[in-house]
């Protein structure tokens, strides 16, 4: 597996000083450590610390306007957006139980244990504005609950949960990465979630926000994915960034198999997220259909290898124009929008680089 440069890993005092390997603690090293000076990796705390500036409440979306577009949907496009609904129904509580049960027991690092607080707080967040889209889009208390239980009822939402839990499941007896095995074990999950769940998953689901938006339709849903799409943002570059830390401590954990697995889990995940597809639009929707989301997502998944240093899988390039302008334009709305409102979200800045 190629090797990429770690911008978030600073070796302690420890490891430069001492000679013998036994004396390094290192990322995945077993335990539970407290101390958070002298601080080993800098660069977690400061994303933490990002990641509070880029505070948001659901209460601050109004999803009033999407109710009346919802009547000028026609039958088409309110099937995409029950399906669309359903998922994000069931997805940020999936990936939040990754956090706790994986993430957070496995990365002994009490600065990287802080983001993951973060984190868990921000998917909590999403949960709450994705309860109530569902409240406001399906007054009916039965189609609520048809949509909360999309991961047992509708077979290619349920294709996409099975797949998040093999990776959860994999790691779901391990009580400490004791072995190489298990800590390649603790990788791939690390990786499905940021390269596969977050990082292609939701940027699927995305798109179809963005589509409705570009015809000027469901500015709520897309006001609220705005910050969704940042957070989920945020959240995968930690996860690569904890990747890259774990490589260079450990570079012999990412051999030709690793890189083998992860290509074949991603393209597991653009065929899981193409039968959602197919789902979603049927033969074909004005702007967005099976073949255009194949295009995109196959350009994602290369995104995600690349950010891996792996070779890219499709040479498929985005044909979303709509998605192209979401990094620059939303981006700056939001920080000049809270200007005068919250203090707390006026420093920093935040990149997507090219993730679209």
């Amino acid at each position: 597996m190629t090797s990429h440069p770690s911008p978030d890993h600073r070796p302690s005092s420890t490891a430069q000083s001492a000679d013998n390997h036994v004396d390094r603690k290192m990322l995945l090293d077993p335990g539970f450590e407290l101390t958070l000076r002298p601080m080993r990796y800098p660069s977690f705390y400061d994303r933490y610390r990002d990641a509070i500036k880029n505070t948001w409440t659901v209460e601050e979306v109004d999803l009033h306007s999407d109710v009346a577009d919802l009547a000028k949907l026609s039958e088409g496009e309110r099937h995409l957006i029950g399906r669309l609904v359903a998922f994000f129904a069931t997805g940020d509580s999936i990936v939040a139980n990754n956090v706790v049960l994986s993430l957070y027991k496995h990365i002994n690092s009490p600065e990287a244990r802080l983001y993951l607080s973060r984190q868990l707080f921000e998917e909590a967040v999403h949960v709450q504005f994705y309860l109530t889209l569902l409240d406001t889009y399906l007054p009916d208390p039965d189609d609520r609950a048809a949509a909360f239980a999309a991961v047992e009822n509708i077979p290619s939402i349920h294709q996409k949960a099975q797949f998040c839990f093999k990776y959860m499941n994999a790691v779901d007896h391990i009580d400490s990465l004791q072995s190489k095995e298990d800590r390649r074990a603790f990788l791939l999950n690390l990786i499905c979630f940021a390269a596969c769940v977050e990082g292609l998953f939701f940027y699927g689901a995305f798109a179809y926000v963005y589509w409705f938006r570009s015809r000027g339709l469901l500015h709520g849903l897309a006001t609220g994915t705005n910050w969704v799409f940042r957070d989920e943002s945020m959240h995968m570059d930690f996860a690569f960034s904890v990747v890259d830390t774990v490589r260079e401590e450990e570079p012999d954990l990412f051999d030709d198999e690793m890189a083998k697995q992860v290509t074949e889990m991603l393209e597991e995940a653009v065929e899981a997220e193409l039968q959602f597809a197919q789902d979603l639009c049927g033969d074909g929707l004005p702007g967005m259909n099976t073949e255009s989301m194949r295009q995109y997502l196959e350009a994602v998944a290369d995104q995600r290898l690349a950010r891996l240093g792996l070779p890219i899988r499709y040479g498929s390039t985005n044909p979303f124009g709509f998605m192209e302008l979401q990094n620059v334009q939303e981006l700056t709305n939001f920080f000049e929008r809270r200007v005068s409102a919250y203090q707390v979200a006026v420093e920093g800045t935040v990149s997507f680089d090219d993730d679209f």
